[in-house]
């Protein structure tokens, strides 16, 4: 039997990672920040419309992470107007209702 080890050196290729470029460039895709925008509006709206306060202070939440994950590249204008809507979500809630937030899963 022959116990030799069959090793070829001239086809190992020794491991390099990624250059930061490549991973951020623009052509890597974030999801989280797509993710957060579209909570924070359906968060804005279900606070809008079924006066809810927690979700309001989740959309006010989920835009704030938004905004901390966004690139330079995109879309301000969408970021913007997401973050004010879930202000106004906070706003009309207590104007609607201003009496302190109650978290229904504390209630007793």
């Amino acid at each position: 039997m022959n116990t030799q080890s069959v090793v070829r050196h001239d086809k190992i290729v020794r491991y390099k990672p990624p250059s930061p470029d490549v991973v951020s460039g623009p052509g890597a895709v974030d999801p989280i920040s797509d993710y957060m925008n579209v909570l924070s509006i359906a968060f804005s709206m279900f606070g809008l419309m079924m006066k809810i306060k927690w979700c309001s202070w989740m959309a006010i939440f989920c835009s704030s992470i938004t905004f901390s994950n966004s690139k330079n590249n995109e879309d301000t204008r969408q970021i913007f107007s997401s973050f004010m809507l879930s202000a106004s979500a906070v706003i009309m809630t207590y104007l609607q209702n201003p009496q302190p937030m109650t978290v229904p899963w504390l209630t007793t």
